[in-house]
């Protein structure tokens, strides 16, 4: 359900004060990590593990090495996701010591 003008103008006032009261505290709320939980090397651990389950238990149960596949997909997209993120991370960290001239139209 949508907020009304009056909810949207209270919760901007409230945006408002916050950014003015602790700008520390928005600074840091921005740049919480979530997938900085996990890092890089358990989704790594996590596609060795896939890949040696589904390699093991392929000829003996099929339904264990889909499940070792599965572990295999999600941990190469954590991993992936998880790069990405980082490299993003350090591009704005460089951005912020070295800022890129403005360029003329």
């Amino acid at each position: 359900m949508p907020l009304d003008d009056r909810e949207q103008r209270i919760l901007a006032e409230i945006e408002r004060q916050l950014y003015a009261e602790d700008p520390a505290l928005v600074h840091a709320v921005k740049n919480i990590d979530r997938v900085g939980r996990f890092g890089v090397r358990l989704p790594a651990v996590g596609m060795v593990v896939g890949l040696v389950i589904t390699i093991a238990t392929f000829t003996l149960s099929s339904y264990v090495a889909i499940a070792g596949f599965v572990l295999l997909v999600i941990s190469a997209t954590a991993l992936v996701h998880g790069l990405r993120s980082r490299a993003e991370r350090g591009r704005e960290r460089r951005e912020r010591r070295w800022p890129r001239p403005f360029r003329r139209r």
